[in-house]
C-alpha cells in the first residue's frame, strides 16, 4: 500500500511537471494544420449540383462593374462582355482558371515556423474582421477601437498557440487619413507578429506605400517576393454579382507587388444573397470563381485564397446572425465546395452575436468553429474575439478563444485507433495483479500531454478546490492572462534600424512598437 501511495504521489508530481514544461511541436496534442474533413453536410451529388448551378449563373447572369483593366484582361482570356455591360464566364474559362490557379497555397510567416500549408483538409484558425468597437469586460461597455488596440490584439494573437494567423480584426478609428490608416495598419500588424498577416487596403494608390514598408520589414524586395508574409484581404465583389471597382484596382496593384490575395465574397443570405443556404453557397462560389478568373487572367498562378464568406440574416429583422447554426452550416458547406474544386479556401466562423463573452458567445463561437474545423476548412477566419456580429472585438475574448479553439482542434484531430491505443495489454496489466486503475500507468503518463488538451484559462477544479482557490472567475482570469502576455517583450519587434527607417519614410502613429 505504501509503495502504491508513493507511486501515485510521484505520478502527480510528474504530471504537474510535464504540464508546466513547453511541449515540442511534434508532440503537441493540437497544432496548426491538423487534418479535418470528417463532417460533410453536402453529398457528392449536392456539390456537383451546386457547381453546375454556379457555372450557369456565371454563363447567364455574369458580373458587372469591373474596372476597364480587369475587363480587358478577362476578355482576352475568353470572358464575354455583353451589350448590357455584364461579363459572362464560359465554363471552359472557369475550368482554365481552376487548372492554372495556385494550389496548394503556402502563406508565409515572418518566422518560417508559422508558415501555413493550405492543402487538402488541413485546418488553421485565426482572426479577421473590421470591428469598429472594443469590448471592455470589466464595465460591459463598448468604445471606439484605435491603433493601439490593433497592435495589442496582434501581439496577443502572436503569443497564443492556437491562433495560427492574424488577419486585421480591428479598424484603427483614430487614424482618419486613408493612406495613413493603410500604412499604420500594415505597420502595427507587421511589428506585432511573426505569423502570417492579412490586411485590407482602402485605395489602389495606397498599395505602393504598403509594399515599400513590407520591403523594409522583409529586408528588400527580393526577400519579400520570396516569402510574402502579408496578404491582401480583398472584398472584390459587392454581392449580388457585381465587382467592387475600387477593390479590384487594389487587388491588381497587390498582385503586381507580389502580395497574396484573399478573394472575399461576403453576401448576406436573405439580403445580398439568396435566403436558402444552398443558394447562398451557389452565389458565393460563382462570385469567387469569377475572382479566380480575374486573378489568373492578370498573372496565372498568382497566390489566391478562395474566400467564400456568405453570412446569415435573421429574417425577422434583416440583422446579421453570425453566431447561428445556419452560419455554421454555410461555412461548412463552403469548405466542402473548396475541396470539391481543389482550391485552397477560407471562410468565416467563430463569430458571436452576443455583445459580451458570456454563455451565448460560448455556444455561438464553439458551434461554428468546431464545424468549420471538422469540415476541413483551410483558413478559419474570425475564429476568436469577435462580438456583436462583427461590430465589437474583445481582447479577453481572444484569450478565451485560444482555449476554445484548442478544444475545437482536438475534435478535428479525432481518435487514433492503433494496437497501442486499443490498450488491451494495459487493461491486462492493470486488472490482473495491478492496482485496478490507470492513474500511474506508464501509458497514462506517456499520453497525458500528447492525447489531451488542457485549457489555459478555463477552470476544471472541483467546487471545493474552486472555493479554496478564491472562486476564480473566468473573465478575471482571462484579463490576468491578457495582461501577463502583453507585459512580455514582443518577439516580433522590428530591428531598431528598420523601425527607424520606416518612421523616417512614413507617418507612424504608434509611439513604440
Amino acid at each position: 500500500m505504501n509503495t502504491h501511495t508513493r507511486r501515485r504521489a510521484g505520478g502527480r508530481a510528474e504530471r504537474h511537471k510535464l504540464r508546466a514544461a513547453p511541449l515540442a511541436d511534434d508532440i503537441r496534442p493540437v497544432r496548426s494544420g491538423l487534418e479535418g474533413g470528417q463532417y460533410r453536410p453536402l453529398s457528392d451529388a449536392d456539390m456537383a449540383t451546386i457547381y453546375a448551378a454556379a457555372i450557369e449563373v456565371l454563363e447567364t447572369v455574369g458580373l458587372q462593374d469591373a474596372p476597364q483593366s480587369g475587363v480587358d484582361a478577362m476578355v482576352a482570356r475568353g470572358v464575354k462582355l455583353g451589350d448590357d455591360g455584364r461579363l459572362r464566364f464560359p465554363a471552359k474559362v472557369v475550368e482554365w482558371a481552376r487548372e492554372v490557379a495556385a494550389k496548394p497555397v503556402t502563406l508565409y510567416g515572418r518566422d518560417p515556423a508559422h508558415d501555413l500549408r493550405l492543402e487538402g483538409h488541413r485546418v488553421h484558425y485565426g482572426t479577421a474582421g473590421a470591428a469598429v468597437n472594443m469590448v471592455d469586460t470589466e464595465t460591459g461597455t463598448y468604445r471606439e477601437s484605435d491603433l493601439q488596440d490593433l497592435y495589442d490584439a496582434t501581439r496577443l494573437a502572436d503569443a497564443l498557440d492556437n491562433i495560427h494567423f492574424v488577419q486585421r480584426p480591428i479598424v484603427a478609428r483614430d487614424v482618419t487619413d486613408n493612406y495613413e490608416l493603410d500604412i499604420n495598419t500594415a505597420y502595427a500588424c507587421a511589428a506585432a507578429t511573426v505569423k502570417h498577416v492579412g490586411t485590407s487596403i482602402i485605395e489602389a494608390p495606397n498599395v505602393a506605400g504598403c509594399i515599400e514598408l513590407l520591403h523594409l520589414v522583409a529586408g528588400g524586395e527580393a526577400a519579400w517576393r520570396d516569402r510574402p508574409f502579408m496578404s491582401n484581404s480583398n472584398c472584390f465583389v459587392v454581392p449580388p454579382l457585381k465587382f467592387a471597382t475600387e477593390s479590384c484596382l487594389v487587388m491588381e496593384e497587390a498582385i503586381k507587388g507580389g502580395m497574396p490575395v484573399l478573394l472575399l465574397s461576403a453576401g448576406q443570405a436573405g439580403a445580398t444573397a439568396p435566403a436558402p443556404i444552398a443558394g447562398a453557397i451557389v452565389q458565393a462560389v460563382a462570385e469567387c470563381l469569377a475572382g479566380l478568373v480575374y486573378v489568373n487572367a492578370l498573372v496565372p498562378g498568382h497566390t489566391a485564397i478562395f474566400g467564400t464568406w456568405p453570412f446569415v440574416s435573421d429574417l425577422r429583422t434583416g440583422a446579421m446572425s453570425g453566431g447561428s447554426g445556419e452560419q455554421a452550416l454555410l461555412t461548412a458547406g463552403c469548405a466542402q465546395m473548396g475541396h470539391y474544386l481543389g482550391l485552397s479556401m477560407g471562410a468565416a466562423a467563430g463569430i458571436a452575436d452576443a455583445k459580451l463573452p458570456d454563455m451565448q458567445a460560448g455556444w455561438e463561437q464553439a458551434t461554428s468553429n468546431v464545424m468549420a474545423g471538422l469540415s476541413g476548412l483551410n483558413m478559419v477566419y474570425e475564429a476568436a474575439g469577435m462580438h456583436a456580429s462583427l461590430l465589437g472585438f474583445c481582447l479577453d475574448s481572444l484569450v478565451l478563444g485560444d482555449d476554445l479553439i484548442g478544444q475545437s482542434l482536438r475534435c478535428v484531430r479525432g481518435i487514433e485507433v492503433t494496437p497501442e491505443t486499443l490498450s488491451i495489454q494495459t487493461m491486462h496489466d492493470t486488472c490482473i495483479g495491478g492496482p485496478g486503475h490507470y492513474l500511474g500507468h506508464a501509458q497514462t503518463l506517456g499520453l497525458m500531454q500528447t492525447e489531451y488538451v488542457y485549457p489555459a484559462v478555463a477552470d476544471r477544479s472541483s467546487p471545493k478546490e474552486w472555493e479554496e482557490k478564491g472562486r476564480p472567475e473566468l473573465l478575471a482570469t482571462a484579463r490576468a492572462r491578457r495582461e501577463a502576455l502583453l507585459a512580455m517583450p514582443p518577439r516580433a519587434a522590428l530591428a531598431p534600424e528598420v523601425d527607424a527607417e520606416i518612421r523616417r519614410r512614413f507617418k507612424i502613429h504608434l509611439r513604440t512598437a
